[in-house]
């Protein structure tokens, strides 16, 4: 079988070189689009001998989305996955005060609330607009978008960062609805706590001399639930968030993935799950 394509976005640093790097040992072709030149020696240097492309993009500018495409189709044939990670987290709303209190909304800038929206939602809307129906002609594809916890989206000072992460959220249910049955699903893969990326660096420091860091979750626990989500055992797995800490990789895939599944959006129903959702 041809080796399947996967485009990640924000895939040069942290969750999405995780990710990234997760799809190529699985077997993947992988695009990997990130902001930041300085990036991609390193992900290359990582990736060595594996069928791999870079790309860097602002892709809030919608024709970076279009070239992004393009290029993954251009250099591997086709295009089958996407991973919406692309994001800039809560703690850009106000770096050096984060901990000990960040501005409330009526505080901030124009510039960060649009950069914060734009990145976090609209590129994972625009670049999930242009690939649905490639993916739906072709029978079959994923969708995997990184949105946060549910209480992180409305916590005091998450500002347009819990705004943004809502949007999304609740996008993958009204998304995952309206492409159930054509082979394409749209699922959530999201840490499940604060990540242990760069742009947490500093606010760890500052938990830490306060003695109260949490735990945080590695990049690679990312990689077992999305392999999950991306494979052919999840054909039937449509609008569902998996968080990565909650992963028990001592059971089998989809054991682990029912033991932690929950329905994407903000639903107030018990949670189904995959198999129930075809019972009258």
């Amino acid at each position: 079988m041809t080796a399947t394509t996967a485009l990640v976005t924000g895939g040069l640093r942290g969750l999405g070189r995780a990710m990234a790097l997760g799809l190529l040992e699985a077997g993947h072709n992988v695009l990997a689009v990130g902001h930041l030149a300085e990036d991609v020696p390193a992900m290359e240097a990582l990736a060595a001998g594996r069928p791999l492309a870079t790309l860097v993009a602002d892709l809030r500018r919608p024709a970076a989305c279009d070239r992004a495409i393009a290029a993954a189709r251009a250099r591997f044939g086709g295009l089958d996955i996407l991973v919406n990670n692309a994001g800039l987290t809560f703690t850009y709303i106000d770096p050096p005060r984060f901990v000990n209190g960040p501005r409330k909304f009526y505080e901030l800038t124009d510039e960060i609330n649009q950069n914060a929206m734009d990145t976090n939602f609209l590129v994972a809307e625009h670049m999930s607009r242009r690939v649905a129906p490639g993916l739906i002609a072709q029978g079959w594809g994923r969708i995997v978008n990184v949105t946060t916890k549910l209480d992180t989206m409305n916590m005091k000072g998450s500002g347009p960062y819990g705004a943004s992460k809502a949007a999304l959220e609740m996008a993958t249910e009204i998304w995952a609805k309206e492409v159930a049955g054509t082979g394409l699903t749209i699922n959530i893969v999201n840490p499940g706590a604060g990540a242990n990326t760069p742009g947490m660096a500093a606010e760890m420091r500052a938990w830490s001399a306060a003695g109260t860091r949490p735990r945080l979750v590695e990049p690679d626990e990312m990689v077992p639930p999305l392999l999950f989500v991306v494979s052919r055992a999840a054909d039937a797995v449509n609008g569902y968030r998996f968080d990565a800490n909650a992963w028990d990789r001592s059971l089998p895939p989809e054991q682990a993935a029912r033991a932690i599944a929950r329905p994407a959006g903000f639903v107030l129903h018990p949670p189904r799950q995959w198999d129930e959702e075809t019972k009258p």
